[in-house]
């Protein structure tokens, strides 16, 4: 890749979960009504056809892994399970209030945090009592992140006896220094074990995730990390770059300095590396920073041009209505997204109010769904078009200038009414994206909000 454009495009920007991103949203326009309202809407639209998505947020880890951007809450006290859990299911009571009729669930995922915190008796109990008071949709997913160093066979079993067929580890490198540099020290041994467990137990779809450009990495690092990938073969891998942004409050990223982080062009190199061998050993590139094997219903579905992107990140399907349970959690009905506290104490408080924990969010103008759906093409699918009346929006003329200096450095094609990505523009998408983003161009940032973009 060419040192300039790194160099020339390596800025502050979003990683485009949403649009509009977090920092953008208008509080002013928003209310909890607002949301409730936005959400049945969506509900009734898409229930019957699509079904629901729903995202479990599960904040508790018993250590600080210093790479992390989540929101969590430290502890060793497992007696917080419970109460917890007794929390997410009553959030959950008055969602199913607002929403008026059974939900069909499609997509279920338990992030965290660490969700392999909670014991197996524990999740099965969450997830019974969910799938008591819901249909399901026939194609259903169920997925969960689980810590290699503490993931059992009781978790596997358990989740997979209630539908769970997927589940991602998280990697991230396995030299011992950068393993001690971000307090994540978890041998080959362990993620072998978990993987192989959850073949043998029968889940259809076991993720890594693998990051580059953490503190003290190199290339061979991650050329190493990869070879002892190549060994288990994950259907899926998330090879992502280290989004550093020690500025945002309660993240953790301490322990090393930011001259102990890699270069752009390093980081860059590590990418590139790292995705030449991917390639090789067989996986396939998808959206951003994805990677699966052909056999995995990550690829079947950018084939089929179904690829979808949310809070969850890359999903095989789509649904209209996203509902985030937990702390932290974020929702989205399409028409709008919602935050929830990120404080436990106010969480629990709210709920016994019978109040949805909602602190924050924000509901999409006719703009603001128009580039929405511009961005989710160029992060699903590399292209976008404006062929349609209800995908252009007044300033698209001014946009389209910005694109030709895209094009001019080679990272796009113009097709009529339409534009393409090419590879050398791939690295680049949120970049591309960037050209979309009205609001972030109207009032730029009077301090770092975003990660670095390569």
């Amino acid at each position: 890749m060419c040192k300039s454009l790194v160099n020339k495009y390596n800025v502050a920007g979003p990683r485009y979960t949403s649009y509009p991103t977090v920092p953008y949203w208008n509080l002013d326009t928003f209310s909890l009504d607002s949301w409730k309202s936005s959400l049945r809407q969506s509900f009734a639209e898409s229930n019957y056809s699509e079904g629901l998505s729903i995202y479990i947020h599960l904040p508790f880890c018993e250590s600080l892994c210093t790479f992390c951007g989540c929101h969590k809450r430290i502890t060793k006290r497992h007696d917080l399970e419970l109460p917890y859990i007794k929390a997410l299911l009553k959030e959950w009571s008055l969602y199913r209030k607002v929403l008026g009729a059974k939900p069909k669930i499609k997509e279920l995922h338990i992030g965290g945090g660490t969700p392999t915190f909670f014991s197996e008796a524990n999740l099965k109990f969450l997830i019974e009592e969910l799938l008591i008071t819901s249909d399901l949709a026939d194609d259903y997913e169920f997925s969960f992140e689980g810590h290699p160093n503490n993931t059992t066979e009781a978790h596997l079993q358990a989740l997979y006896n209630l539908g769970f067929k997927r589940v991602s580890f998280g990697v991230q490198d396995y030299n011992i220094k950068v393993q001690k540099a971000i307090n994540r020290i978890q041998p080959f041994k362990n993620v072998k074990k978990v993987t192989e467990l959850a073949r043998k137990i029968g889940y259809t779809s076991v993720g890594h995730d693998i990051i580059f450009g953490l503190p003290f990495q190199t290339k061979e690092d991650v050329i190493q990390t990869i070879k002892h990938t190549e060994a288990l073969l994950p259907d899926r891998i998330a090879f992502y770059s280290y989004a550093h942004v020690p500025w945002i409050k309660g993240n953790g990223q301490r322990g090393f300095r930011d001259e102990d982080l890699p270069s752009g062009t390093s980081k860059r190199q590590q990418y590139q590396t790292g995705k030449k061998l991917l390639e090789i050993i067989g996986y396939k590139e998808i959206g951003m920073d994805h990677f699966a094997l052909t056999t995995d219903t990550l690829y079947t579905s950018m084939e089929n041009n179904t690829l979808h992107r949310n809070f969850m990140g890359y999903t095989a399907s789509k649904t209209q209505a996203m509902i985030g349970l937990g702390v932290s959690s974020i929702s989205d009905s399409w028409y709008g997204f919602a935050q929830n506290v990120k404080s436990l104490e106010e969480y629990y408080h709210l709920l016994n109010e019978n109040i949805i924990p909602i602190y924050r969010g924000h509901i999409l103008n006719t703009e603001d769904l128009k580039i929405r759906k511009h961005v989710l093409n160029l992060m699903c699918h590399f292209q976008t078009t404006w062929k349609d009346a209800n995908q252009r929006f007044d300033e698209l003329p001014e946009v389209l200038i910005k694109l030709k200096e895209f094009e001019k450095d080679g990272l796009l094609t113009f097709e009529t009414n339409g534009l393409k990505v090419t590879d050398a523009g791939k690295p680049f998408i949120r970049n591309i994206c960037m050209a979309f983003d009205l609001l972030l161009q109207r009032k730029q940032p009077d301090r770092q909000l975003f990660s670095m973009t390569v």
